[in-house]
């Protein structure tokens, strides 16, 4: 189907030229202090991981802002909420500890990118310092960082993404009751029943 495609970094450098000095420059092994002001800024993270085969899963993960533990300049640690338990991104991480993390800071279009090793940990005095309404998540991600670097604002820019006036139309788009509906097909229910569960769950589950 994909035909003409690149396969060299040379041939890549051919087309896109080489980045910048400061783009190469930019790139730090600590989170020094203006990282650690964007992380504890942050609700919102995406998490990349990957297993032994190399196949992705890319995990949102979000709270109030500073919900990311940040416990020195190498390493930080992220809540395990409770979700739908399917755990594609630790699973990974049980296989191939690299990950990869965007932070992001509504209405600021430059991102926070954030590299390094992970572990799952489950040690009690950690998980305590990430309760929420008194309760702990079961479980975190630690992550010792290697490199991480702030990301330009271009995406943002093209997509628009902060303004609200320049949104998508919604109509026609499936919502997530109608998705799940469609791929799971639950016996003797509807897509109203699927709807009602997702709100019960996120009135009553978050924490």
């Amino acid at each position: 189907m994909f035909t003409d495609t690149v396969t060299s970094e040379s041939q890549l450098r051919e087309i896109t030229g080489t980045p910048s000095e400061m783009a190469v420059r930019k790139e730090r092994a600590a989170l020094d202090t203006q990282c650690r002001a964007f992380i504890a800024r942050s609700p919102f993270l995406l998490l990349a991981t990957a297993n032994a085969a190399g196949q992705c899963d890319v995990s949102p993960k979000g709270d109030v802002p500073g919900f990311v533990l940040v416990l020195d300049d190498t390493h930080l640690v992220v809540p395990d909420r409770p979700g739908n338990r399917r755990h594609d991104g630790m699973k990974n991480i049980l296989d191939n500890p690299h990950v990869g993390l965007i932070f992001l800071v509504p209405g600021m279009e430059e991102t926070l990118r954030v590299n390094g090793r992970a572990w799952i940990t489950r040690a009690p005095a950690l998980l305590e310092r990430l309760a929420v309404e008194g309760k702990r998540p079961a479980l975190g991600i630690g992550v010792e960082v290697e490199e991480c670097f702030m990301h330009c604002a271009k995406a943002f820019k093209r997509s628009h993404l902060w303004e609200p006036a320049k949104w998508p139309d919604l109509a026609g788009v499936p919502s997530a009751a109608q998705m799940l509906y469609a791929a799971t097909k639950p016996a003797g229910q509807t897509v109203e029943d699927v709807e009602r569960r997702l709100r019960e769950s996120y009135a009553k589950s978050l924490y």
